[in-house]
This record gives structure tokens, sequence and C-alpha cells, in this order.
């Protein structure tokens, strides 16, 4: 049997309205085994505790998108802090730098990212990172704040050599709809060529649905077009395959 994982899902935000339920039962039963929820606030990381309780194979991830590093104060990210000390969260993310909107607020993207990872380290936790147009900065930060538990470099759009400089410092590369689409050549490169024990599938939904669904609105149960796109480039089985990404996983959020 062909166990499958979604490593990146905002099942919790604004996008599925009511249908959060629904998106989360469509995942079960896909066959998901693991489903890890990026809470991009506190509310909705506690939304996620609570259907936790009804859906242990949620996992539960929080942190402050470069988006919000205006907005994000000393007190927000004590809240953040108590919130890690609950033991709860798997992961603190998704952070991280995003050029593509704004470019006149770097070094405050920049320090609100630095101090999160110090908060993963300093709790022991990996961290979920989020780059656009940002890929240098990003490894430099990574570089010379080192995270002990690692993380994942979530919808990796870079080089495959970029690639290969992250599994150095210890990072996954997380995968997803974009691998699937027609001319994405680059991205097909890097499911070719990243270690096995290194790579991840995630979906970003609501967004980046994979083909045959591009356009629409993206959800855990189709990750498995993204498996059996990667287990394609790469010759071998989706079970192969999957086995593999549930190991990595497994390896990454085991306390």
């Amino acid at each position: 049997m062909i166990e499958f994982l979604d490593s990146h899902a905002h099942v919790f935000c604004k996008e599925y309205g009511n249908d959060t339920d629904i998106v989360i039962q469509h995942a079960k039963d896909a066959g998901l085994t693991h489903l890890m929820c990026i809470c991009c606030s506190l509310e909705e990381a506690e939304r996620a505790f609570e259907k936790q309780k009804e859906e242990p194979f949620l996992d539960v991830a929080a942190g402050y998108h470069p988006e919000e590093a205006d907005d994000v104060t000393s007190q927000r990210m004590n809240e953040l802090e108590q919130m890690i000390q609950s033991g709860k969260l798997k992961a603190v993310g998704e952070i991280g730098l995003d050029y593509y909107w704004r470019k006149d607020n770097i070094e405050k993207q920049k320090e609100i990212f630095i101090e999160q990872i110090q908060l993963a380290q300093k709790y022991d936790l990996p961290v979920i990172i989020h780059s656009r147009d940002a890929i240098l900065d990003t490894y430099n930060i990574l570089k010379e704040h080192p995270v002990s538990k690692g993380g994942i470099i979530h919808c990796f759009s870079s080089s495959v050599e970029m690639a290969k400089e992250f599994v150095k410092l210890g990072y996954l590369i997380a995968l997803g709809g974009p691998v699937t689409f027609k001319n994405a050549k680059v991205p097909k490169e890097v499911a070719q060529e990243v270690p096995l024990d290194h790579l991840l599938i995630e979906t970003d939904c609501p967004y980046l649905a994979p083909m045959p669904h591009r356009g629409k609105r993206n959800e855990p149960m189709y990750v498995h077009f993204i498996a059996n796109e990667i287990a394609s480039l790469r010759g071998i089985s989706l079970k192969t395959l999957m086995d593999a990404v549930q190991k990595n996983y497994q390896r990454l959020f085991s306390k």
C-alpha cells in the first residue's frame, strides 16, 4: 500500500471558508498519513490544535510569514514563543524572505526571519522556509544562523545548484504543483537531481494546484499528482518515492 503525505498545506486559511473539514476528509480518503498544517497566524494554529484532537494525522507549524514582517511586534514574537513552549508545534514556519511583493522592508524581513530562526533553535524545532526572489539572502542567513534540527525549503523554485547547497546545510527540498506544469524545466530538473533522502512533496494548498487541476483551488488530496510526476521523472516506482518521502518526513519531525 502506498501512503501519501502533504508537508505544506494551508487548510485553516480563509480561502477555504467553511470547507476545512471537507478538505481534511478528502485528504484522509486519499490515503494521507500526515498533513502538515501551516498556520500564518496564531489564531489559525489554535483552530488546528482543536481539529488535531479529532484528526491525529494533522501536524501543526506556525510562524510569521515575511509578508507580515512590518506588523510583527515584540509582543507578537512573545506570543509565538509561548505557543512554541506549549510543545504542540512540529516546526516554526513558514518563515523567510519574500522580495516579490516588497523590497522596501528587506532589513525588517531579515530581522523577523532571524528572530524566528533563533526561537526554533532555542526550542530544538525545525524550520519551514519561504523564499521568493530572495534565494541568496535566504541561503546566507540560514548558513550564518544554523538550525540543529534543519528544516524544509518549501516550494523550492531555484536551481539544482542552489538545491544542493541547501542540502549541504541539512535542509530538505519540497516540491509542489509547479513540477507538474508542462514547461517547468527547472523544477523538473530539481526533482531529478535532489538526493532522494532530502526530498519532500507538498501542495501549498489552496495555491499552485497541480495538473490537471491547475488554476483551481488546490487541496492536499491532489498531492498524488505531484508524487506521480516526480517518480516518473526519476524513473522509480511511486512506492519507492513515497517510502523515501515518508522516512524523510519522519526523520525531520520526530522528537
